[in-house]
């Protein structure tokens, strides 16, 4: 964990210290990191979650499968609002990738 931060320090060290269209080009990377980063938490988050969510209603059904079909139809609300967390990353990745307002 040390060392993540120190590489941290140093390339923030790097990007505060170079001119002009060095410091867009180095902005730009550090925009591209991110997103990546950012999409692959989110992504990992969305695939738990769903993961949790089916198996809940795997177990519910398998408990009362009288109620099968109210769970499916609540399970189907629960996936489409945890992708949604992903979209709305992907679409914050996207923003910091070709409208960055903090490039020049």
């Amino acid at each position: 964990m040390k060392k993540i931060l120190f590489l941290m320090v140093a390339f923030a060290a790097a990007a505060m210290a170079a001119d002009g269209d060095v410091a867009n080009q180095t902005l730009k990377a550090y925009s591209m990191i991110a997103a990546g980063v950012g999409l692959g938490l989110a992504a990992l988050g969305g695939a738990i979650g769903m993961g949790h969510t089916a198996a809940a209603t795997i177990a519910g059904t398998a408990r009362n499968p009288g109620l099968g079909g109210k769970l499916m139809t609540t399970m189907f609300i629960a996936l489409a609002m945890i992708e949604a967390q992903v979209i709305y990353t992907l679409v914050i990745a996207l923003i910091a990738l070709y409208a960055n307002p903090y490039v020049g």
